[in-house]
This record gives C-alpha cells, structure tokens and sequence, in this order.
C-alpha cells in the first residue's frame, strides 16, 4: 500500500524534528476540529487507518494526512514539502468556510433589509414575463403565498429527537456496518433494507451516506443528492402521460406544456426522481409497495443509466426545438445513481429481478432493552429527567423505536401542559395517563412461569421479520384404541409432527399413545405451517402422557424426525427474539442452528440434537 516510504524522519531532519512533530499535531488536531472527531475515525477506520494516526512513527501520520487530504497514495520523500501542501490545503477549507459564512451572514442581512422591495420586484416580473393576464386576484394569491412562507414554527420535537449519526442508532451495529460496507467502496452497490418499521432504516441510509461522500474512494460527489420518496404514493399512467419517478413529456396538446411550446407544437419533457437523484442516492421508502410493472421500468433504467423519452410530436428537423430538448429526445436524460430500497415485507415477496441486482442488509427487531436505551436517549436530548420506571414502562408497549419516542414526546408535552414549568419532570403516572388516553395494550405477553405445569409447553414461530410464542396445551386420556386430535387450522406439516412424535414416544418410552385418547391444541387457533413446532409438540404429548412437569420459563423450536433426532429450523433469531420478548429466561435450539446465533442475547440458549436432550432440559 505504501510505496517509495522515506528514510526514518529523525534522521534526516534532525534539528528539525521536534518542529516537524508539532507541525503534524497541530494538523491532526486542526482536521478533526473541522470535520469531527466521529467522521474522521469513522473514515480511519474505513480506510484501515486509525492505528498509522496514533502510531509513533512521524512517517505513518503524514501518510494518513495526505492520504485524507491530498489523496496521494505513496509517501514523498521530503516531509517539509508535504506539510506545506497539507498546511495550504487545510489554510484552503478554513478560508472556504470562513467565507461561506460570511456570505450567508450578508445574504441574511440584505433579505432583511430589503424583503418588501425583493417582493415587489418579484411580483413586477412575473407581470412582465407572464404573457397571459395579472390581475388583482392572482397577485393577492401570490401575496397569500409569501406570507405563509414567512411564517416558521420551531422545530418539531422528532427533528430534535432524529439521529444525527449512526453512533445515536440503537440495536443496529450490524446493519450499519454492512450498509457502510456497500457504499463507501470504489464501487457502490444497490441494496435493499429489510425489517421492521421504525427500526432506523431510512435515518441509518442517509447518515451511512453523508459518511460515504466524505471518503475519497467513493464516486460519490460533496453535493451528491439524496432523493427520497416513498414507494406507496409513486403513481403513473401506463400511457406515460405523468411519471414522477423516471419523468414524463407533456405533449402540447394533450397535457398543456409551456405557453411558448404549445404555440409552436414542441413536446416538453419533464425529468423525474432518477435524474434528480444522478450522481447520488435515490432512496426509495416502502419498495416492495411499488407497481410491479414500474419496478421493472426502474430495472432497466438502472441497467442502462440513462432515461428513454419519446412523443408523436418530436420533430428532430424542426429548428424551433431547444437544444436542452433535441438532446433529452435523442440522447436521454441522465440517472446514474445508487438506488436504496426499504421495505416491511420478507424477501421472499420482492420482485426476484430487483433482488438480483441489490445487496440485501437486514435489520433487527429492537429490544426492551434496546427501547430502553432509546428513551433514554430522548430524554437526554430533550433535556428533561423521568421517573426511572418510565423506560421500562415504555418498552412494554412497542418495538418501534419511533413509536417509543412518540410516547415520550406525549408525555412530554403532557407534563409540561399539566405544570407549566420550564423544567419538565415526567412522572410514572404521567406516562401512565398517556398510555390510558391512547389505548394502548402491551405489545408482548409475559408468559414465563417460575412454577411447572402438566401438558404446557411453549413452542415458537415467526411472522415477518419478529418472532412469537406458540402455547401449545396437550390432554391425555387412557383408552383402548385412542385417536389424536390436533388444531383443524393448523397446516398439514404440523400435524404431520405430531404423528412424529406419536413414533418417538414410542420408540423412547415404549408407550403405545393408541391406548389413549390426545387432544393438542395450539391456543388461539393459529396456522401452524411448519414443521418448527415438532420438538414442542413431542414434549407436550409426552408431559400429558407422563404427568410430568413442564418447566414454564422456557421455549422449545426444532423439528422432530422419527429417530428423534432436532433438526435445524427457519428464522432462528426471529424466535429467539420472540422468547425474550415473552419473558422467557431459556430458549431450546436445534444444535445446527447455534452458529447462525449471530450476537449475544439477553437470554440463556440451549442448543441440542436429540430429543432425549430436550427432555433432559424441559422437565
């Protein structure tokens, strides 16, 4: 990485050395006071540089400097000539800035002064362009327009409370190194999000970007844009009379383009979300909501980079025609950009085409503790304090981090409606009010028992992106010739294990379950449509049989085969955040399934491989 390296610094600038040092320092010191110290080392860390900064070699630190600066890759043999570039380039962005903020001080000043003849000018020419009639109603309008403008409110309380960087998102570590890992690269990669709302997926994209543009291996540009939209409410018409997502023409009879236009015939192209988005990001909320012949118009878009227009009414020899136009027309109109997708639903429902291109990041459900840390953080930034059972109270009712934030906010607002002081302190009946007016209900059930019960046992499934209990009950009756019944909602795989478990009993105890009669119920009636529930289902049979005891802080997942041995599962840390969730202190896992484990959880995991394992853990 490092070519043409120089001799040791203290060799060759011996007297000067210990100003060198300082000089470096001194810049060190002066970058991160520009730029931050959480995007310089985020920037380090991308670049596997952090540890050449702090190192004590003198060579090592004006490598990252120029690197970060100059963007040289190779060492200069005379560190007195690349401290002066650094000095000039740094001298450079202070001055920049210096001016650009003297600038925007004067632009206010002179808006100010000179808003009511600004106005008039306005108003005068737009008479004098506008070639149809002004009169005193639409001036009035105009008016109406400029004084709502001039009207602002404070920020709202969820622009304070929005991240401001990835360090403020919760309980997504991963995603947001895999997010960073595909954008600040030479070569960026489509992606698309997936979890659960509220979890952080559009904020984590915008930061993850402004991260991005600040590296020097990335194409992306300082004033590249990020275009958002939501995926829900891009509609169009197949006749391409209006598509704000990839543009439109407004041909000039039909859709009334410009005065000038209309009067000569020439069709006027209007450009959409992909062009605006060309050198930078088009983010687009809620994909998996998009009409599906609009995604595959969005696919070839980013195949060939460019956008398609055409009209009847283009005419290439007419000399009339704007060149902006001919070229639009004949060339296309430019939108070479990364395009990042969010969605709630699985990927299993995504057009498999736009999967094909993107890298897929998945984020996680958020915690109680996760939540916790959220509202917590609020608060700090709101700079009020609360009762400390608030946060808790507060996780019991959502998984969303934003919907945790709401809450307080309400509360916020509550208390200092309630008191009227500057100071705001929220109290545990405050929060509890707030959540009385609302209606809320608890989001999860705390099932987990200290005390064992007789045919009960806790099994586990998945339901999008979050895991959920199955109560499965099981009663066993003595009788010659007994038959098995099972839930009628359940699918065809479920009840499938239970006649597994029928053989496992067998072959384990030597019980004939023919000699009784059994009804396992799934409580709540839910579609079991899998084969996770076997080991579960096994236990719940041989408890009813036996009399024995179920432990009820623990939750079973695995597939049962008829030699009893657990088989490997779907969505392994979907239900072992669902176990949590419930209040469970231990989770049963099939032992294949451990290393998809891929963080510590707040929760003790059992892995096993055979069913006499299972037992030996449940009773």
């Amino acid at each position: 990485m490092k070519n043409n390296i120089a001799k040791d610094v203290k060799e060759l600038f011996k007297g000067q050395y210990e100003n060198l040092k300082a000089k470096v320092d001194a810049l060190i010191t002066k970058l991160y006071d520009l730029y931050g110290v959480e995007n310089i080392n985020s920037i380090l860390k991308e670049e596997n540089l952090l540890d050449s900064l702090y190192s004590t070699d003198l060579n090592e630190k004006i490598y990252v400097l120029q690197k970060i600066l100059l963007d040289k890759d190779d060492f200069i043999d005379n560190p007195l000539d690349t401290i002066s570039q650094l000095e000039d380039r740094i001298a450079y962005i202070v001055a920049r800035r210096k001016v650009e903020l003297e600038l925007e001080k004067k632009v206010d000043e002179i808006i100010e002064r000179n808003n009511e003849r600004f106005i008039d000018e306005i108003k005068l020419n737009i008479i004098k362009k506008q070639r149809g009639p002004e009169n005193s109603k639409t001036l009035k309008k105009l008016e109406e327009l400029q004084r709502l403008d001039n009207i602002k409110l404070s920020k709202t309380i969820m622009e304070v409370l929005r991240p401001s960087s990835v360090r403020e998102i919760v309980g997504q570590e991963r995603a947001i190194k895999a997010i960073l890992s595909k954008l600040a690269s030479p070569y960026p990669q489509h992606i698309i999000l997936y979890g659960p709302p509220g979890v952080g997926k559009t904020t984590t994209a915008r930061l993850a970007f402004e991260i991005a543009k600040m590296l020097k291996s990335t194409p992306f540009k300082e004033d590249a844009p990020f275009i958002e939209v939501d995926g829900t409410t891009l509609r169009w018409d197949p006749r391409e009379i209006t598509n704000p997502l990839l543009g439109s023409v407004h041909d000039p009879i039909y859709q009334g383009s410009k005065r000038d236009f209309a009067e000569s015939g020439i069709p006027e192209p209007k450009l959409g979300l992909v062009t605006k988005a060309h050198g930078g990001i088009l983010f687009i909320d809620e994909i998996g909501e998009m009409d599906p012949i609009l995604q595959n118009k969005l696919l070839k878009v980013l195949e060939d980079k460019r956008v398609e227009f055409s009209s009847s009414y283009y005419d290439p020899d007419d000399e009339n025609v704007p060149a902006y136009i001919k070229k639009i027309f004949e060339e296309g109109a430019p939108a070479d950009f990364i395009l990042i997708g969010a969605t709630t639903r699985s990927p299993e429902e995504i057009n498999p085409a736009l999967r094909s291109r993107c890298a897929e990041v998945y984020f996680e459900p958020l915690s109680r503790k996760d939540i916790q840390n959220i509202v917590i953080n609020a608060a700090k930034k709101l700079k009020i304090k609360m009762d400390d059972e608030i946060p808790s109270i507060i996780s019991q009712y959502t998984i969303e981090g934003r919907k945790a934030v709401n809450i307080l906010a309400d509360a916020y607002g509550y208390a200092f409606y309630k008191r009227r002081r500057k100071r705001v302190f929220i109290k545990k009946e405050d929060i509890l009010e707030v959540i009385n007016l609302s209606k809320m209900v608890p989001y999860y059930k705390n099932y987990a028992k200290d005390e064992g019960e007789v045919g009960k046992v806790f099994g586990l499934a998945v339901l999008g992106f979050l895991g959920s209990i199955l109560e499965i009950e099981a009663v066993a009756f003595e009788k010659e010739g007994g038959s098995v019944r099972f839930n009628d909602t359940a699918g065809t795989m479920a009840k499938d294990s239970v006649f597994n478990a029928a053989s496992v009993i067998r072959k384990i105890t030597g019980i004939d379950i023919s000699n009784y009669d059994i009804h396992v119920n799934i409580v709540g009636g839910g579609n079991v449509d899998g084969p996770s529930a076997g080991a579960a289902i096994t236990v719940a049979i041989l408890s009813a049989i036996t009399g024995k005891k179920v432990r009820q802080d623990t939750a079973i997942t695995g597939e049962i085969s008829l030699l009893g041995d657990i088989k490997p599962v779907g969505g392994i840390n979907e239900k072992i955040y669902g176990a949590m969730q419930a209040g469970m202190k231990r989770v049963i896992i099939p032992k294949e399934n451990l290393e998809e484990v891929y963080k510590d959880y707040d929760i003790e995991i059992i892995p096993v491989s055979s069913i006499e394992e299972v037992i030996e853990a449940i009773f």
